[in-house]
């Protein structure tokens, strides 16, 4: 498992308390003199573990003699990434909770990289890196976070030992297993935090609108439904084909979507609670019998999160449906061995469309 630079996941790993003991460890090495260069023009410092301080240590002409005895190996490693502005792009301490990361140690394919760096670490060393970001991307569009840090990218790297491709290879299904564990506790996290904020703001709203008689939904989830016409006969219940007419608007009345935007296609149906829509609305819909006419309130965890759709929907929205229930049917029976559809379908566009 390599791990490497991903400026998509910025956001969701400048975590306070890792960026604080990364910033003033990277702040301590950058206090131990100017960057020296390797030919290719990577700046950089090395030091070395004595005892309980890191000493400075000089590599003649940027180059290691040492690493043909580790090439073809893995450097396990604590890695962070950062701008030139020390805000933290990626962690593997804050991924992996405190596991180092096995990186390939490999004869450079390019001058100027990576591959590059890593070539001067030896196990118990700090190091930093500086590329120009320019450069590290040359043909591609530097990521807008390096562009505001600077246009540099910083890499950080801890060397712990190097360890075999047989002994990296057998770390790699609990590493990725840490990091899912680690992804979904922040995302668990992140959503309590913005279910609240969420909650004030639909709280708001619904005051300010007189829909006072709108309820939370009977399963907690924090959706409100305001039903403004009843229906006939029972609710849908899981794995019945709903057909709906909708609208959705932000809570600032702007609408971002409409069955009625969709000729040929007036109505829009979808198996309920298969994933085919956002969740706020398999939650609401199992609450609503034919012929219902509700107005559903969604929490932006159960809508689109922090992502948003854009450019319509932005991130962190909580939002309106107006919607009418058309019908309710068992859903068609599937051919043994068919493929359930639902596990493929989408639900990032609005309202599964």
């Amino acid at each position: 498992m390599q791990f490497t630079f991903r400026p998509g996941v910025a956001r969701q790993l400048a975590l306070a308390a890792g960026a604080l003991s990364i910033a003033s460890l990277v702040s301590s090495c950058n206090s131990g003199g100017d960057f020296a260069k390797t030919k290719s023009g990577i700046e950089y410092k090395l030091f070395k573990k004595d005892g309980s301080k890191y000493t400075a240590r000089t590599v003649a002409n940027g180059e290691d003699p040492t690493f043909k005895d580790r090439q073809g190996k893995f450097l396990l490693a604590h890695v962070t990434y950062l701008t030139g502005k020390d805000s933290v792009l990626q962690s593997s301490r804050q991924q992996l909770q405190n596991h180092p990361v096995p990186l390939p140690l490999m004869a450079a394919t390019r001058k100027g990289g990576q591959e590059e760096a890593l070539a001067l670490v030896q196990p118990g060393d700090s190091a930093v890196f500086r590329f120009r970001a320019d450069s590290l991307f040359k043909g591609r569009p530097v990521p807008a976070e390096l562009k505001r840090g600077g246009n540099y990218l910083v890499m950080q790297v801890v060397g712990v030992k190097v360890i075999d491709q047989a002994e990296a290879m057998s770390m790699q299904q609990e590493l990725q297993q840490i990091a899912m564990a680690e992804q979904q506790r922040q995302m668990r996290a992140y959503a309590a935090d913005q279910d609240k904020k969420d909650e004030v703001t639909l709280q708001d709203y619904i005051k300010k609108n007189n829909l006072t008689a709108a309820k939370k939904s009977a399963t907690g989830s924090g959706v409100y439904i305001l039903t403004t016409q009843p229906g006939t006969g029972p609710d849908a219940k899981p794995g019945q084909l709903v057909t709906v007419k909708y609208r959705g608007t932000l809570l600032d009345g702007k609408e971002f979507d409409s069955s009625a935007k969709h000729p040929g296609q007036p109505d829009f149906s979808f198996a309920v609670g298969r994933g085919q829509v956002i969740p706020g609305w398999d939650d609401a819909l199992t609450q609503l019998s034919k012929g219902a006419k509700a107005t559903i309130l969604v929490p932006s965890s159960l809508a689109y999160g922090k992502a948003g759709s854009p450019p319509a929907i932005p991130a962190n929205s909580p939002l309106r449906f107006d919607i009418e229930v058309v019908d309710i049917k068992d859903a068609p029976k599937m051919p043994a061995g068919a493929m359930n559809p639902a596990a493929q379908a989408p639900t990032s566009a609005p309202a599964g469309q």
